[in-house]
């Protein structure tokens, strides 16, 4: 019986220290090998059915999300399917954000123009919901310094009010435990955390009816082969309306990586990522720093040292710099060695 450790050992050899999961996820073998075999197979002009890929992916986000397959759309953006929602809402709307959100969710709101969009501290969110919201949108995990939003607070007080729930979970699909059956909406992109190629991404929805099909294209009618020419006679019934026409060597990647997180299992991977980020947030106490509190979080972002981003690549250990924080992303592919290869880098 393989165990995590093999099965991560037989997916993963980076040739740097790479704790920089929270900008872009590492693919697996199987993802590399799925992929070059279908651009190979296309070159040969015997290309596979990479639409069954689509459908995989799909099933398999539905199981990681505990949603059904018939919920989720298929696409490439977290920031067109912010896009969709905000043209969803009437004139006038009260929409309510977490300050310093990432732009991909919040940007489409502003853009309206006539929406009353309003920013505030993460830990205000659930308390700034009043009579009258139309909708919350926020990040299960923040971008820039891994706080997680108090989720139960805000669907509470979202169904208070009557308002609609909107959680990009880019930041914290694998590795958080999310029921995106809980919100109105939901959605990721999959390059990250889920170690897909770039180029997909996934929206959740209750109820399909609930917004404008705005960029329906013949993959969203209901049989699709039917629906190439003209106005599409009927979208379809579920939330595949919504899809965006794939990048299909992306999708036939993410295929295989989704099936590895599957594999693994969110509690294995959630246990592993989090037991890393302690001993370094531990670490850095001993150093003298202090991280931004996120308890439960593998990203860890340190203010003051957001400038030694560079010479730390320059040296083989890959984090990213954020809002002036250095910010370190500790995934399945990440070891205690790697850990204290970064402590080290820092206490020189």
């Amino acid at each position: 019986m393989e165990t995590f450790e093999s099965l991560v050992r037989a997916e993963f050899a980076p040739k740097t220290t790479y704790l920089n999961s929270a900008s872009t996820g590492l693919p697996p073998a199987r993802t590399v090998a799925a992929v070059h075999a279908a651009f190979q197979a296309a070159a040969a002009g015997r290309p596979a059915d990479m639409f069954a890929d689509v459908e995989a992916a799909r099933a398999s986000f539905a199981r990681l999300t505990g949603v059904s397959t018939d919920r989720v759309a298929a696409g490439a953006s977290v920031a067109v399917y912010s896009g969709l929602v905000a043209a969803s809402l009437p004139p006038g709307a009260d929409v309510v954000t977490a300050e310093g959100d990432f732009s991909s969710l919040v940007n489409p709101f502003h853009q309206r123009g006539d929406l009353k969009v309003r920013a505030v501290p993460l830990e205000r969110v659930a308390e700034s919901v009043r009579p009258g919201t139309a909708l919350v949108a926020v990040s299960a995990a923040q971008s820039a310094d891994g706080r997680i939003a108090d989720l139960p607070a805000i669907r509470a007080a979202a169904h208070e009010h009557g308002a609609r729930t909107y959680v990009d979970a880019s930041q914290a699909a694998s590795w958080l435990p999310f029921d995106a059956d809980a919100y109105d909406y939901a959605a990721a992109v999959a390059y990250k955390w889920l170690l897909c190629p770039r180029g997909v991404a996934f929206l959740v929805v209750r109820d399909p009816d609930s917004a404008p099909a705005l960029f329906a294209g013949w993959v969203a009618g209901e049989r699709p082969w039917d629906s190439c020419y003209g106005p599409i006679g009927e979208l379809a019934r579920s939330a595949r309306r919504f899809d965006e026409s794939p990048a299909l060597f992306s999708y036939t990647g993410a295929r295989r990586s989704l099936e590895l997180i599957e594999e693994l299992g969110v509690p294995a991977i959630r246990a592993h990522d989090l037991a890393l980020a302690d001993r370094f947030r531990a670490g850095l106490t001993r150093l003298g720093h202090a991280p931004v509190p996120a308890p439960g979080s593998p990203i860890v972002s340190v203010p003051g040292l957001g400038s030694r981003q560079a010479a730390l690549s320059a040296a083989g250990i890959e984090v990213s710099a954020r809002a002036g924080h250095l910010r370190a992303a500790f995934h399945l592919y990440n070891t205690h060695a790697d850990v204290d290869r970064l402590l080290e880098a820092l206490s020189g």
